[in-house]
């Protein structure tokens, strides 16, 4: 049995993100799986779970192998609040479940990914404090946060991770370099995995800009 790298996926699908935000979070998520299927060593090993929020906390997909993969309608309401932190309950409980540990008779995954997109800020903020040191404590290879347009905050998103980047705007391009960004992020996590370093991440193109 081929070692699993599992992608964990988190997007803010809240009524700030309805229109042409989410459809080009779409296009970027196509480019990204279209993109990890041309790498062998993605199509062998990476699985990938997507896990949307809003008012609710959806798990969209969950962890799929590359080649059976579909990606789910992913829609967002009206209006409503940013409830990141009911979606960090909901991977803490999906990741105690799903991942694979190691013992003397099998080899266990990869240390899994966990990618984080939101164009605000988490409106459930004592719960969104309460998971952190619980995801923390799974034990990620890199957990990457990104803060989509002028309204997105960083700083929340700094408790969770040193790794966080932002863009200037939520349209298509932007969010088509992100995910690409994502996809060779996966790639080189997935190749550096054997060496027991996969915290490596590419520099990010120049639209998306690392936040110090």
């Amino acid at each position: 049995m081929v070692r699993r790298l599992p992608v964990y996926l988190l997007l803010d699908t809240s009524g700030s993100m309805k229109g042409e935000p989410i459809e080009s979070v779409k296009v970027g998520l196509e480019a990204m799986i279209s993109s990890l299927r041309r790498d062998p060593f993605a199509l062998e090993s990476v699985y990938l779970s997507i896990i949307t929020f809003d008012r609710e906390v959806k798990d969209v997909l969950t962890l799929t192998e590359l080649e059976n993969l579909t990606l789910p309608e992913i829609n967002t309401p009206e209006s409503g609040p940013t409830h990141l932190g009911m979606a960090l309950e909901l991977l803490y409980e999906r990741c105690k479940k799903e991942l694979i540990k190691g013992s003397a008779s099998q080899k266990g995954d990869w240390k899994p990914l966990l990618f984080i997109m939101t164009d605000g800020k988490p409106s459930d903020m004592a719960k969104y404090e309460e998971y952190i040191p619980k995801i923390q404590s799974i034990g990620f290879g890199s957990i990457v946060a990104c803060a989509a347009g002028p309204k997105s905050n960083s700083e929340s998103l700094k408790m969770l991770t040193e790794n966080v980047v932002h863009l200037d705007t939520t349209d298509s391009s932007s969010f088509l370099q992100f995910f690409k960004w994502v996809s060779a992020s996966v790639s080189i996590g997935n190749q550096s995995q054997g060496s027991g370093d996969n915290n490596q991440l590419p520099p990010p193109p120049p639209n998306v800009n690392p936040v110090i």
